[in-house]
């Protein structure tokens, strides 16, 4: 079916077509066609708002809202151009989609309605489903992190601040630091629904309409909370463009933090975690090469999308009111943006699914770097000792077990002496264990095994019952 669109939408005073240069830059079907299904809601519900006004008669409402579902049938089904329509916009192919089937009277349909406060309702209805989507990417994700933290409760690996060995943590604690990254991501997302959830149609194209439509009705046949307030505002506002695209760049950043932290573990010099075969690559020159190219692109996507971010900030800034035809390009940005971010919660979550640690070498690893030292200042502030004091007295207990070419719990009797009196007669090869260390983080949020297990149940119990 073609949308046998018209030459324009707007063309009564002009004469002459489009310079060809200009008309390729001027459309926006290209982009703005994954729209489609939310223009023909949104048409159905200004039929209805027409008939209450009585602009339409009841069959009149009633054959349109027919035709525009017909056209929706054929555009999943495929039996329309859309992908090749040589229409302005995807509104335009509505209407010329419409007028094809019903003839004049599918030229009723935009009386009193803009394409102003049309694309702006547009956007908001398709932009529900994006949020929706990727609030599912993200528990995907986050259900995929819990698993390895319910798996790696107890396995242990140093921790790092500065990039420099600190203190012992387990995997599963890390874990669960990007659940937590990621349940901010959720959130502002799910905010983000909260405060776009006003309808814009009915304002025109900046002074409101000028029939008894009823928004309140609009809005709420469309799902809405209820009308937007002013129509100024109404056909201009891009905020929530704004925020979905920072809300991705946040996502795409905590993403990125992880395949950093990962991209490291995984490397020989660490060699503690090993990615499957479904997100790894070779090289094409060194035969030997295990690559980790998943993460890395996962790190290298952020660029993109805040770079989207940057291009809606810039198109956005300084716009006087009301509509202006910049605001045609918040969509490629923001669609990128959203596309992007999608694929990359399905690749990082393949990659969670399908990761192991070396949990021989993960425990081994905490042997070097004294990362047992905090740990050797709090038995002595157990004993007493003001923490400055103890911390000082470690500090120098490192420096001899450095000379000694020894660790903390093996210090030579006369530095041990010195440096640990209130300490004579503790066994440190156990209470500087691991184990021990790990045991002693039994707080909330502490990377203690049985607090890991806690909070892998309440994730487990908060993912489940998301719908």
């Amino acid at each position: 079916m073609s949308s046998a669109a018209p030459a324009s939408l707007w063309g009564g005073r002009f004469q002459g077509g489009l310079h060809p240069v200009f008309e390729g830059l001027n459309q926006s079907l290209p982009f703005d066609r994954r729209m489609i299904h939310e223009d023909l809601q949104g048409s159905a519900a200004w039929a209805q708002a027409l008939g209450r006004a009585g602009v339409l008669e009841p069959m009149e409402v009633l054959e349109i809202e027919t035709a525009l579902s017909d056209i929706g049938e054929l555009v999943r089904s495929g039996g329309t151009d859309l992908e090749t329509s040589k229409a302005e916009d995807v509104h335009s192919f509505v209407e010329g989609a419409l007028v094809a089937r019903i003839g004049p009277l599918g030229k009723k349909l935009h009386t009193g309605r803009s394409r102003n406060d049309q694309v702006a309702t547009d956007l908001k209805l398709h932009l529900r489903g994006v949020i929706r989507e990727l609030v599912s990417g993200i528990a995907v994700l986050q259900a995929s992190l819990v698993d390895l933290a319910d798996k790696y409760a107890d396995a242990a690996l140093p921790g790092f601040t500065h990039l420099q060995r600190a203190q012992p943590i387990t995997f599963g604690h890390q874990c669960l630091a990007y659940v937590e990254m990621l349940s901010r991501d959720a959130a502002r997302l799910e905010s983000l629904a909260e405060r776009m959830d006003t309808c814009p149609l009915g304002s025109g194209a900046l002074a409101g309409t000028a029939f008894a439509v009823g928004r309140e009705a609009i809005a709420e046949a469309l799902g809405f909370s209820g009308p937007t307030r002013n129509s100024l505002d109404a056909v201009s506002d891009r905020d929530h463009a704004l925020e979905l695209a920072f809300a991705c760049t946040c996502t795409m950043l905590h993403l990125s933090r992880l395949a950093e932290d990962w991209v490291f573990l995984g490397s020989q010099e660490a060699g503690l975690l090993t990615f499957g075969d479904s997100v790894s690559t070779g090289s094409s020159l060194m035969p030997q090469k295990r690559n980790p190219d998943a993460l890395e692109l996962l790190r290298g996507k952020v660029g993109r999308v805040h770079g989207s971010l940057t291009a809606l900030i810039t198109v956005t800034k300084g716009l006087p009111l009301a509509y202006n035809k910049d605001l045609q390009e918040d969509k490629e940005a923001l669609f990128d943006a959203v596309d992007t971010t999608t694929v990359c919660l399905q690749v990082a979550a393949l990659v969670a699914q399908d990761v192991t640690l070396d949990v021989e070498r993960a425990a081994g690893a905490n042997a070097a770097g004294f990362l047992d030292a905090t740990d050797l200042a709090d038995l002595l502030c157990d004993r007493g000792l003001p923490f400055r004091d103890a911390h000082d007295r470690v500090g120098e207990a490192v420096g001899a077990a450095i000379d000694a070419g020894t660790t903390l719990a093996d210090l030579p009797g006369t530095a041990r002496n010195a440096l640990l009196p209130e300490l004579a007669g503790v066994d440190l090869h156990e209470a500087l264990s691991v184990k021990k260390i790990l045991d002693r983080r039994d707080v909330i949020g502490g990377t203690a095994p049985s607090r890991v297990r806690a909070e892998v149940m309440l994730w487990k119990e908060r993912l489940g019952a998301k719908p």
